[in-house]
């Protein structure tokens, strides 16, 4: 068993606070509910809360395994529960505001806590988990560079070896996703968006990739069926001359790489694609060379969609009306973290950050061209952990 070591905790625990301190000087008490920043800060995934008095230890109060939490978890401090009561008996002030993941809990769960934490007023405390998150340790940086080695290894040669004529989206996808856990994938693609699923990115034939899709990204996807928008068709079958868009996240040990690979099967696509496809491996270069600590997102978003032709923005990033209005966005424990390379992204790039930077464009009767890597941010631009392979592999 891997366990997060206690010397990482303790350091998110006081940056924690130092954030705390700077942006809610104020604050007397935070709760964390979400399973995923619970194991940023206590190296475990219960059912469960972590309350953080301003002046005391926090607690990582577990209904849901005890047992395990304490097999798995160096958090020092570790108590079970049945309910919100058990933990809230130990509290003879509850301070009136308590600071919470707005963007995670619903109100009827918010609700059952309040109950027994009578608490008045509630205040936001997710900008202050995103902006901690933001930066990677030393340690979580050798993860993501694991997932890196792995990612690069199974898109840039072990998809190879699955092409076969006749075969569906679908089946790809199977095929793509059981070769990615051999390999060392841990077997998820967690995002941070509100009721957003993926299993292993979008793997799509030719026109798939520019279907209308309800994930804000650029890519499309056919999917399973309406009810299950994910995955791969089971109708669309690949035949000779088809564009493979494959956009997957990878991941060890909870931290995720992104990565975009596009392949020729059968024939070569045709100069005006690959073409297209160049450019937007050159604007990914571009994109990474401006990674350094101080560049500013929003700037950086301006500086590359101001060099782009009116006639290439026309359904880039994106198709048709369906574009998105970035050019690549954090990641970490969540596939979309911050920051993002975007307007209104105005705190300067810090060394430790990791972003996925991936132009993309779509093709009329084509698909989607473009690519996608992981690069970390530092003094010399961004490294890329995740290959350099620039895409449109042919594969005949």
């Amino acid at each position: 068993m891997k366990k997060v070591p206690f010397t990482e905790l303790k350091s998110r625990m006081e940056r924690f606070r130092e954030i705390m301190d700077a942006y809610n000087p104020d604050w007397e008490m935070a709760v964390i509910f979400n399973k995923v920043n619970l194991y940023y800060f206590t190296g475990t995934m219960p059912e469960g809360m972590l309350l953080i008095p301003r002046g005391d230890e926090a607690v990582l109060w577990v209904r849901r395994s005890f047992e395990r939490a304490v097999e798995e978890s160096f958090f020092p401090l570790i108590k079970p529960m049945k309910s919100f009561r058990d933990a809230a008996q130990n509290f003879l002030n509850i301070p009136d505001t308590i600071y919470l993941e707005t963007e995670f809990v619903p109100l009827a769960f918010y609700k059952r806590f309040q109950k027994h934490f009578t608490f008045e007023n509630v205040k936001p405390l997710d900008r202050q988990i995103t902006k901690l998150r933001s930066i990677k340790s030393p340690y979580e940086i050798d993860i993501m560079e694991k997932s890196g080695i792995i990612h690069k290894k199974v898109l840039e040669d072990c998809v190879l070896e699955i092409f076969e004529e006749g075969m569906s989206e679908a089946e790809f996808a199977t095929k793509l996703y059981s070769i990615m856990v051999e390999e060392g994938h841990h077997g998820v693609a967690r995002f941070s968006m509100l009721d957003t699923e993926i299993l292993v990115g979008h793997i799509c034939f030719g026109e798939s990739s520019i279907y209308p899709t309800y994930f804000n990204g650029p890519g499309g996807n056919y999917g399973m069926s309406p009810g299950v928008p994910l995955l791969g068709s089971r109708e669309r079958r690949l035949k000779k001359g088809d564009l493979v868009f494959v956009d997957a996240a990878c991941g060890v040990d909870g931290y995720h790489t992104d990565k975009t690979m596009t392949y020729m099967f059968g024939e070569s696509l045709p100069d005006e694609v690959i073409a297209e496809h160049k450019s937007c491996v050159d604007i990914q270069n571009k994109i990474a060379s401006m990674l350094k600590p101080g560049a500013i997102p929003a700037d950086i978003y301006r500086d590359v969609m101001d060099g782009i032709s009116p006639e290439f923005k026309q359904n880039f990033m994106g198709f048709g009306e369906r574009s998105v209005k970035f050019l690549g966005h954090g990641i970490g424990l969540h596939v979309d973290e911050m920051p993002v390379i975007a307007e209104g992204f105005e705190e300067p790039l810090k060394e430790g950050m990791v972003l996925a930077l991936e132009p993309k464009k779509g093709i009329e009767n084509v698909g989607m061209v473009g690519i996608e890597n992981t690069f970390k941010v530092t003094n010399e631009g961004g490294v890329c952990i995740t290959g350099d392979n620039p895409g449109v592999i042919p594969v005949f």
